[in-house]
């Protein structure tokens, strides 16, 4: 007998990456930062640590959202941190969606939002990506229990991007609110911040776990007109962040010479990947994002990801129906790179995959 809901018994749960406990890895599956953070962290931590740890967090991360909005050009009530994006996403799914409703993403994407539905009871709608990585028309037709849309952007697997007035223009025919999952933006060349100024209905998520090489701190934010973080307030814990994780991250945020030399090195390694890929047969989309994603039609990829894995290098192995599978890649430092690229050579040359 179970006293657990229906809903949570027959949901397989969302499985993250790989998290080796023992052993060396180079590890290139769940598009962490391959740098260090920068030093202003460690400080921030150190010195709110020796402040101690008795007393309850401030709630709503005050510190951060003052330099965070200086950072975005909007005002400190118009952000609300979380306990990483995924915090962030959970919190405006409880918020938007009920049971029997319905939630919008495109597909292939975060499989995550569809997990969220099915804990709220909701259903999801999933509209495939058209084949260059648009979104089709139907993403943005109105429906009457739709009440959510997500959509990642830069997006994951792919690492591509949908272009501002197309975000724009969905938004304004969608009868919901609509959120833009920026947690790799950083490696873009364009952000949908000043869309938020435009629509009320557009939410725009962010995380530190990847352009500032914290994902081991968990710490993300959302930014919404005031009136809809208002909202969100309502429905988040009391003390999601805590103190060290607000300092870090406050810390980190500030450090804006940190973000664009750790951009740079990151593009560049990409672009090295991309192109070194794409010689030795794979299909690769031009990314926007920490990672590269790769098919290979004929190959066997999974093969090809366990022979890495069996090398101690990982990577994240997806195939989604109705799709080539592939292998996303993070990017990873310059001698990580090498050694994937060539364990790649190999296992292709000796016919492996």
């Amino acid at each position: 007998m179970s006293f657990v809901r229906p809903e949570i018994d027959a949901m397989a749960g969302y499985v993250p990456g790989e998290q080796p406990q023992a052993g060396k890895f180079i590890k290139l599956n769940t598009n962490e930062n391959p740098y260090p953070p920068s030093p202003a962290v460690n400080r921030a931590i150190k010195e709110r640590l020796d402040q101690g740890l008795e007393r309850y967090p401030d709630p709503m991360a005050t510190s951060f959202r003052m330099r965070a909005a200086e950072v975005l050009g909007v005002e400190p009530d118009w952000i609300m941190c979380g306990n990483g994006s995924d915090d962030i996403l959970t919190i405006v799914t409880r918020a938007f969606v009920g049971t029997g409703q319905w939630l919008r993403l495109p597909t292939p994407s975060y499989v995550l939002y569809k997990t969220l539905a099915e804990i709220q009871g909701s259903d999801s709608e999933e509209i495939a990506f058209n084949d260059d990585w648009s979104l089709p028309t139907e993403f943005s037709t109105g429906s009457n229990q739709l009440r959510l849309a997500f959509l990642p952007n830069p997006n994951s697997p792919s690492g591509t991007i949908v272009p501002k007035a197309q975000i724009a223009a969905a938004a304004d025919a969608l009868p919901c609110p609509f959120l833009v999952d920026e947690a790799y933006v950083d490696f873009a060349e364009e952000n949908c911040v000043d869309l938020v100024k435009q629509n009320d209905k557009i939410l725009v998520s962010r995380t530190l776990s990847k352009s500032y090489a914290l994902a081991g701190l968990r710490f993300g934010y959302v930014v919404a007109q005031p009136h809809v973080i208002a909202q969100l307030l309502k429905v988040k814990d009391s003390y999601n962040c805590d103190a060290l994780s607000i300092a870090g991250a406050t810390a980190a945020i500030d450090d804006q010479q940190w973000l664009a030399d750790n951009r740079a090195k990151v593009i560049k390694t990409r672009k090295r990947m991309t192109d070194k890929m794409r010689e030795i047969g794979f299909t690769v989309p031009d990314s926007q994002a920490n990672f590269v994603w790769g098919t290979f039609p004929g190959r066997n990829l999974k093969a090809l990801y366990e022979f890495l894995k069996q090398n101690r290098v990982l990577v994240r192995y997806m195939h989604y129906p109705n799709y080539e599978p592939g292998i996303r890649i993070s990017v990873g430092g310059e001698d990580q790179i090498d050694a994937c690229l060539m364990l790649i050579e190999t296992a292709l040359a000796q016919g492996i995959a």
